[in-house]
């Protein structure tokens, strides 16, 4: 398949614009009517419906809307036989007419292929602000898969940055249970963030139970992802004690009456350590490390 670049650019507008070079001479065929009220009846949804989720309360309320004040802005469609109609844009606006009862609904008539339909779905879907993140991850992805973008070309067609989008992607690695999670806002985009970063499932899976448990904020994940991260990073190996600076270790427990540790990084750096078993045994200890 070609990659359609062109058809995204600039939005859902551009695509409206632009879709009839690639479908039909304008000349042929007009790419839009306008103005027309369809029968309910005679429109399907599309299957290619990126979102699959629609809050009900919400659409009982748009509903509640188009019985007083109709459908302000029309749907978008396309004839997919002599007298029926699949939806391209305006799936919520559809369900909210046939909830309200309403026998049409305003509509432009849009020439468009499957492969159309599905990009021109899917970019207006990422534009809307009431998805969650994990419908804009998976349209995201869809996007690239089927319409053979690249994140780069992904991120200039629907306005976003690269690091957005990858953010967002990023979630589809995390596993279904913390994906629901998001769907279900039992966790933020924050506390996904963080988990994205561990590499361990179980540990993943472990911090999304301690998360809803204990209700923590992001800050406190990114706290307990720190200190994850701290247990993971390798220790600096000791270096081999010289010689020499056993023997010293050895005079100074001769000389202080008290077990001495020595502790050499691979850089030369270390420490030496004095254990003492009172306030007086420190301070016999530090008299005679002052002594000559």
């Amino acid at each position: 398949m070609s990659k359609k670049t062109n058809v995204l650019g600039g939005g859902l507008s551009a695509i409206l614009s632009d879709a009839p070079k690639i479908v039909q001479p304008v000349q042929q065929r007009p790419p839009i009517k306008t103005g027309i009220d369809l029968e309910i009846s005679k429109i399907k949804a599309n299957p290619n419906q990126p979102r699959t989720r629609f809050d009900e309360n919400a659409l009982q309320e748009l509903a509640n809307s188009i019985q007083q004040l109709g459908v302000i802005q029309p749907i978008t469609v396309r004839q997919v036989a002599p007298d029926e109609y699949q939806i391209i844009s305006g799936e919520r606006r559809f369900r909210a007419s046939q909830l309200a009862g309403v026998e049409t609904i305003p509509a432009y008539i849009r020439d468009a292929d499957d492969n159309i339909t599905l990009t021109m779905a899917l970019v207006e879907n990422v534009q809307r602000e009431d998805l969650d993140a994990i419908e804009i991850a998976t349209s995201y992805q869809r996007l690239i898969d089927e319409c053979e973008l690249t994140q780069e070309e992904l991120s200039k067609q629907v306005g976003k940055t690269r690091s957005s989008i990858t953010n967002f992607l990023r979630l589809l690695k995390l596993p279904p249970e913390i994906q629901f999670g998001i769907i279900n806002k039992d966790i933020s985009m924050g506390h996904a963030r963080a988990l994205v970063s561990v590499d361990d499932c179980d540990k993943q899976m472990q911090m999304f139970a301690k998360i809803i448990e204990q209700d923590l904020s992001v800050r406190q994940v990114e706290d307990l992802l720190r200190d994850y991260n701290a247990e993971k990073k390798p220790k600096t190996p000791a270096m081999q004690i010289s010689e020499a600076s056993k023997s010293i270790q050895h005079n100074l427990e001769q000389k202080l009456g008290a077990k001495v540790t020595l502790c050499v990084t691979a850089k030369g750096s270390g420490k030496l350590t004095i254990p003492f078993t009172d306030e007086s045994d420190f301070a016999r200890i530090a008299a005679l490390l002052n002594t000559n």
